[in-house]
């Protein structure tokens, strides 16, 4: 069996000031509420990841040994914040601080069901707040002075949009081939080929 290649491009945007932030509403109610997950847990970080990943070829880390997602979470200045409704997580946010004061933003994204409910602006609004503030929690971490992330066109088809309308602005372009892997899905056959 042969794999084919597909292209796909990579967009990087930052933020230079906490001003560039552009905050979305939130959501009208109080069903939606945004947690921190202060314990890290690799079941959880899994979940999430495959979760809101299964249907957009996240696969990086679905081979990852339980001792690879501890490292990960475990890293200081590692964040993991979780959108909530009703009870229900909804989607995530991962922060990871880096050298030089950058704060990036690893993941983000919405479990399927959740999209469309305007969670995923005010999710990522409030993930790119604890960006720019995460030294208050982390002392021994320096000052933010950058939040950046990247997307790519196997990504939701508003995620772009809804970087540029919280303040992020485009610093590289990057187009290349990578295998064609299947749609993952959080468990198998989640989201079967159309």
């Amino acid at each position: 069996m042969s794999s084919s290649n597909i292209t796909v491009t990579t967009w990087s945007l930052e933020q230079t000031a906490p001003s560039d932030l552009r905050p979305a509403a939130a959501p009208e109610g109080d069903d939606v509420r945004i947690v921190r997950a202060e314990v890290p847990s690799p079941e959880f970080s899994r979940f999430l990841y495959a979760s809101v990943g299964g249907d957009i070829k996240w696969i990086d880390r679905l081979g990852w040994t339980y001792a690879q997602w501890e490292e990960q979470l475990g890293r200081p200045g590692a964040e993991t914040w979780v959108a909530y409704e009703k009870g229900t997580p909804a989607g995530y946010v991962e922060l990871e601080a880096q050298d030089d004061g950058a704060v990036e933003i690893v993941y983000f994204g919405l479990i399927p069901a959740f999209r469309g409910r305007r969670i995923g602006g005010h999710l990522l609004s409030y993930g790119i707040a604890r960006a720019w503030d995460l030294a208050e929690r982390w002392p021994e971490r320096t000052e933010t002075k950058r939040v950046w992330l990247h997307t790519c066109s196997l990504d939701g088809e508003h995620a772009m949009a809804n970087y540029e309308r919280r303040g992020f602005r485009l610093f590289r372009t990057e187009t290349g081939e990578e295998p064609d892997a299947p749609t993952p899905g959080p468990w198998p056959g989640a989201f079967p080929s159309a």
